[in-house]
């Protein structure tokens, strides 16, 4: 097989930056944990425009790859991927009591009911089509976020009812960890326990949750006694490790599927103690060459990673010198640089190449891997990579 850019010239043609999402290393990341799950399913959580990487591009890639579902946090994201004509099973667990549920009914998008009144509406919704609505049933076990907490046997009841009836379709029963990156921790199995004792009233009242899913990323890949009957990994269907204390994404079979590159727009020389950036944090040592690259806080460089920042240049590995800027940052590239205006800067890309990767990031500003990828802004242009053959 070869790798192919969809449109490379116009993409990135006059750019000063711009990010590559690698298709055939989502397809691949994917098959890995298809393999790594089975015989539980695979739910492709495509959710934040696939975590900054493409709804629509990451989607197809994952189906592709042997997920069975996809997976959205918001409603309007379910709808989207129906509007593009993506008709494999959807699941989605946030919209206000305004949204319009009775939509992912017409679309036949599966939606999460995780109180008394998410249940009702989704009922009016499909009294009024006539028509039963597909829902998951979402039991809060001990992350105190999303899903019914305290009133589980009375909601029971209600769906219960709902499904006799006809209104709603039961098609799984989940819930979410609040320590999964831990898998030892004690809160864990807890929720392990809990999220059975839940299915088993269910099934005491009548109603068969079919499928039965907990596990996120961090559970599939250090957990699978938490695989059930489906599991729903988001971060790692993207090459990048929930677990860095745990093994890098090579180390799970993955690879980062997110390479942001800019170009280098100013070099120049400075001199010894020439102040860079605003309120001169950093001060050159010696004479040297400092270079501009046109990222900045508004582009997802994050502030917090002034001074600390990875980037590699010519193959060297150098670090954002100073504050980070809204549009530019400044690198010190050293006295005996070759480097001109126009050469590339990889910002983020695959830690097995060398690269700097988002882990490197999250650990300079103090933050996650999965914020680094997400906020990635939407001028730059992105650049799709497709495997062909």
């Amino acid at each position: 097989m070869t790798q192919t850019q969809s449109a490379p010239a116009p993409a990135t043609a006059g750019a000063s930056a711009w990010v590559t999402v690698d298709a055939a290393a989502i397809r691949a990341n994917v098959a890995a944990l298809v393999q790594r799950a089975a015989p539980a399913q695979v739910m492709a959580v495509v959710k934040a425009d696939a975590y900054g990487h493409g709804l629509l591009v990451a989607a197809r890639a994952a189906l592709a790859g042997g997920a069975a579902w996809l997976g959205v946090a918001q409603l309007q994201e379910a709808l989207a991927l129906r509007a593009a004509g993506i008709d494999a099973p959807v699941l989605t667990w946030i919209y206000p009591p305004q949204g319009d549920v009775g939509a992912a009914v017409d679309a036949g998008v599966d939606v999460t009911v995780g109180s008394a009144w998410s249940l009702a509406a989704v009922v009016d919704a499909a009294r009024e089509r006539g028509r039963p609505a597909r829902v998951q049933a979402k039991v809060d076990t001990g992350l105190g976020r999303g899903g019914v907490l305290t009133d589980w046997t009375e909601f029971t009841r209600a769906l219960a009812a709902a499904v006799a009836e006809g209104a709603v379709e039961l098609t799984g029963t989940w819930s979410h960890f609040a320590w999964a990156d831990a898998p030892q921790h004690p809160t864990v199995r807890a929720q392990e326990q809990r999220f059975a004792d839940a299915v088993a009233e269910l099934r005491r009242a009548g109603v068969d949750p079919r499928l039965r899913h907990l596990a996120n990323s961090a559970a599939t890949l250090t957990n699978p006694d938490a695989h059930l009957d489906l599991v729903r990994p988001g971060l790692a269907v993207y090459g990048l490790s929930p677990v860095p204390d745990l093994g890098a994404p090579a180390d799970f079979g993955l690879r980062e599927a997110m390479r942001v590159t800019a170009r280098l727009t100013l070099v120049k020389r400075a001199r010894a103690g020439q102040g860079v950036s605003y309120g001169h944090e950093y001060t050159t040592e010696r004479d040297t060459v400092l270079g501009l690259v046109p990222m900045g806080y508004a582009d997802g460089i994050p502030r917090h990673a002034g001074n600390r920042g990875p980037l590699q240049v010519g193959g060297r590995r150098e670090r954002v010198a100073g504050r980070v800027c809204m549009d530019q940052v400044m690198v010190d590239l050293g006295p005996d640089t070759d480097a001109a205006a126009g050469d590339e800067v990889v910002v983020l890309g695959v830690g097995a190449d060398g690269e700097p990767t988002a882990q490197d990031w999250a650990e300079a500003a103090g933050t996650i891997n999965y914020e680094i990828v997400t906020r990635m802004g939407p001028r730059l242009p992105r650049v799709v990579v497709r495997e062909a053959g």
